[in-house]
Parts: structure tokens; sequence; C-alpha cells
């Protein structure tokens, strides 16, 4: 018995490997980064790859499609999808499978779209390129899709070029497009890293749907333990590109064999250890009543009024769309905002960026979402992070270098070993290491972290925040921390702002916040975060469609 699409029945071989062997190549040198997996995909299975940063599940992944990026190289073993070697496959052929039967879903959407073309023009591409339809079929077909990942106005939201959506919409636009061809296998590559949980919901529920609907086989590459619960039929634990632990996802999770399991599933135990006191007569930021607009109509901030304190953070929470990174683009110039004022240490700030003096300018500084597209790819570390010593302090020569390797050993990272590399040479938390080294450098009192760790997986990010509440514990500077993920928000936050299309509509301290009796809306925001039993998901959407 076969599917609609007569290329095998539910159960089938679709996918194997065996002995893969993939190296990297740094300094020169060709290093071994995948040791030997084996691992078999069946039609209709999902299977999770997961490992903290640099554990080959990105590679392993990519090499799904008989592809390794640059800087790799397939060395050894065999991979065989629907009885094709890859490896021996001419470049041709390959090219008709991908998009076509194999299609990929990349963690950084910002990344993955030609800036240039409407969404819809990118949808529609793969499948005329293939010829599984024309191009107003593609474009129906679009819609629908947009419409089941509960993308806002989907019958003209894919007329909008890639910087007019969200973070969040993007990575669904992009999930949608991996599905246009109704692909055999499509691999996930951390396709929720970007999503708020409300959102993570329904995008969860739509890629169970299509796999489902489908008969679709899936690589699922997560470091969030909790979202391959929901999604995975077996699960594969890489470490150092070496297998730890392979199982059927339910067995591993309830009962981990290995202690490198063990740990990642203990992970986010870290909690903010008391507060700093405050003087709630002199906020470092007062914002009152700001109002804001893309150019539009449309009010994206609704007077909004809120402070942070000295060696205070402030959490700044809600889902995607509800104006976080807009407050915070207000709040720093780079949206002068319609209505409202910022003052910052007693003083009013100019609205626009370009009025604002150096000093203003130094005194606040912000750490970006995703440290690949925001440190200049051919800058080496000790540019990336001298620049604003020269541009805000004067430093030069002998200081600046100084000053540089001070701060890499701030961020514990080894200066002789990381000030001449290339961001292309470093890993994602070590990425986001120098992005906080170079805000650091102003020697700013406020620093807007823009979900700094909503892209490294979860050992990484308790790091990261980790080294965060050390340096406001040594340097008493103030953070707003703008994320969706609710876990960091427990672990950082002193005080919660909650967001919702444009407003605040509650804000206080964490235990005012995160105690029950909730806001309605705060209520919906900690219920939809995934929990380790594999049954969650299926219950919480069958919960909420029997209260509707």
């Amino acid at each position: 018995m076969t599917t609609e699409t007569g290329r095998g029945a539910k159960g089938d071989i679709l996918l194997t490997m065996r002995g893969l062997k993939i190296e990297g190549q740094a300094d020169d040198q060709w290093h071994v980064i995948v040791h030997d997996i084996d691992l078999d995909l069946r039609r209709g299975e999902v299977l999770g790859l997961i490992g903290e940063s640099g554990a080959g599940k990105s590679t392993i992944g990519i090499a799904a499609m008989g592809f390794a990026r640059p800087g790799c190289r397939i060395t050894g073993g065999s991979i065989v999808f629907d009885g094709i070697d890859l490896r021996a496959a001419s470049e041709e052929e390959k090219r008709k499978l991908r998009g076509a039967r194999i299609a990929y879903v990349a963690q950084s959407a910002a990344a993955s779209f030609n800036p240039a073309h409407k969404l819809i023009d990118q949808y529609t591409e793969m499948p005329v390129q293939h010829g599984v339809m024309r191009k107003a079929e593609a474009e129906a077909e679009a819609k629908v899709l947009y419409r089941r990942l509960q993308l806002p106005e989907p019958e003209t939201i894919g007329f909008r070029y890639p910087h007019q959506v969200s973070g969040g919409q993007l990575q669904r636009a992009m999930t949608a497009m991996a599905m246009s061809c109704r692909p055999d296998l499509i691999v996930f590559d951390e396709p929720t890293t970007a999503l708020d949980v409300t959102t993570q919901i329904e995008v969860l529920a739509a890629i169970k749907d299509v796999v489902r609907e489908f008969n679709t086989a899936a690589i699922y590459i997560t470091h969030d333990l909790a979202v391959v619960a929901q999604m995975a039929d077996r699960i594969m634990v890489l470490q150092y590109g070496h297998l730890v632990e392979e199982g059927i996802a339910r067995e591993m999770i309830a009962a981990p064999k290995e202690d490198y399991t063990r740990r990642l599933l203990a992970v986010r135990s870290f909690r903010k250890q008391g507060q700093a006191e405050i003087d709630r007569d002199k906020p470092l930021l007062r914002v009152e009543n700001l109002s804001a607009s893309y150019g539009g109509t449309v009010m994206v901030l609704k007077n909004v009024s809120m402070e942070i304190h000295k060696a205070r953070t402030v959490a700044v929470v809600g889902e995607s769309g509800s104006g976080k990174s807009t407050l915070a683009r207000a709040i720093t110039g780079l949206l002068p905002p319609l209505e409202g004022r910022v003052f910052y240490g007693g003083e009013e700030m100019p609205p626009a960026l370009k009025q604002r003096t150096p000093e203003q300018l130094r005194r606040m500084q912000m750490i970006y979402q995703m440290p690949d597209t925001a440190l200049n790819p051919r800058q080496r570390v000790r540019d990336i992070i001298g620049r604003p010593l020269e541009f805000y302090l004067g430093m030069r020569g002998l200081d600046r270098e100084e000053r540089v390797r001070e701060l890499l050993t701030m961020i514990e990272l080894e200066p002789d070993e990381f000030i001449h590399r290339l961001p292309g040479e470093l890993s994602g938390g070590q990425m986001q290491r120098v992005c906080i080294a170079r805000a650091l450098a102003a020697e700013p009192e406020l620093i807007i972290c823009d979900e700094v760790t909503s892209a490294l997986d979860q050992l990484v990010a308790e790091e990261i925040l980790k080294l965060l509440q050390r340096l406001q514990d040594e340097l008493q500077v103030s953070y707003m921390f703008i994320t969706h993920d609710l876990a960091t928000v427990r672990a950082i936050s002193d005080e919660i702002v909650v967001m919702l299309q444009g407003e605040i509509v509650e804000q206080g301290t964490k235990d005012e916040v995160l105690s029950p009796p909730h806001h309605e809306y705060t209520e919906l925001l900690l219920s939809s975060v995934p929990e380790m039993d594999p049954d969650w998901l299926d219950n919480l959407l069958a919960k909420r469609a029997a209260a509707s």
C-alpha cells in the first residue's frame, strides 16, 4: 500500500546513513567533527537530534541532503535517500531532490530570506521550478499554509517583504516554504527557536499535522528537550560529533541511560539570587506614555510606561508582534516615538538616534537576538570589540588592545585563542559572548538584551545567563531583557513587564507577576510553556479545543 505521492508506504526506510564521517576546517587544519554516525529514518517518522552547540546536529541534518556547509567535507560513510546514493549522485541529481523531495527549515529565518523579494514569490519559486504546480496554484497553496501556521492576514501577508514581518512570523513563513512541494523528508533545524511560546504551540501542531497527513519523514534538530518530547518518535543524543544515546523518545525521556542525557534534561536550574536595593524615586530609565508606528496608521506601541532601576533586570515578555522589540527601538531612538518621552538618569532623551550625543548613546547599548547576523563576518574579534572603544572612549593602539583582551577575559574567552578569529570561526555561544563584550566596551549603565539566548542551546544559554548575572553583580549594570522564554524570565528577572498588541497588560516584581491570580494573557503564556511529558501538546490542544 502506498501514499498519495506513490513514493512508498508509511514505515518504509527512507533515509539510511552508515559510518558517516564529516570533517571541518579550522586554522587551515581538518578535524573530524562527526564520527561514524549510523542513522535510519522511516516514512512518517520524526527523529529528534539533540545536544549542545557543536554536537554536530545541524551538520548531520544538512548531510541528509547530500550537502556539507562551507568549511566542511563528507569524508566517509554512505548516505542513501530512497535508494539514491547521495554521495555518488551528481550535483544536478541532488539539485532535483532538494526543495522537491528533501526540504530544509533553517534556524535563522532573517538570514535565509532574500530581502529584495516578497514572501509569496519566494514561496512559489520552488514548486514552479520543480514543475509541481503553476504559480497561481502555488500562491493559493501558500495562503492555505499561512493560515494553518497561524500567520496574521494569510491572504495578504505573502505580499510583504521579509523586513516587514516579525522574526516569529518570518520563521513560520519559512516553514511554509519548505512544505510547498510536499517533500518526503523535511529537516527542521531549530524551527521554533525564534518563536514565542504561544506561537510555538501552533507551529508545532501544524508541523505534526503535516507530517501525519503527508506521510512525511522529518529530522527535528533542537536543543529544547521539552519540544523534542512533543515531536519525536525516536531521539539521538549527540556530543562533539559522537552518538551518546539513541532510543524511543518516551523511554529516553522517562529513563535516560547516559549522564550527558541526564544533564540535558536537568538544565535551566539557574536562579538569580537576591535583589539590588532600589530608590523608586530615581529610576535609571523612565518611559512615559510611548506610542509608535512604522510609518502607517496602525499603532504598534500604545501608551507604554515603565521604569528600570540601577543594577536591576526587567524582563519584557509577550508573543511575536506584541511590541517588545519595538519598545526597545523607541527607547534607543532607532524608531522615534509619535508620542511620549524617554528619560535617562533624569534627563529627557531626544527622540531620534541621530539627535543624541555620543555620551547619551554610550550609556545605553543593545545585544541582538541573532549573533551571526549582528557581527560583521569580515571583521576579526579584535576589531569588533575595539570599534566602540575607539568611538566612545577614544582608545587606540596598545590601550585599545589591552582593553579588548580584558573584555575577552571578562566574557570567559581566552584572548590569545579568540582575538584573531572571524565570527565564522566561533560557535553560537562564543559569538553571543563577543556581542556582550562589544556592548560592555562602551561602559554602559543599561544594556537592552533582545532575545539573546533564544538561538542558543540550553546548556550554552544557561552559561550566558550566569555570565550576564555575574557582570551585573560586578559592574552594577542594568538589563532590559526582551524574551519569549518563561524559563529565562524565572532565571534572571527582578521585575516583569507583560505586553500584548503594543500595550502593557501587567507589570510588577517577578513574584507578583508569576504568582496567581494571573492576568488572562499571562496565564496563557505560562500554560504554553512545553513540559517534558510527550502527551503535553496533544492534551493542551484538546483542552483548548474543548474550551472553545
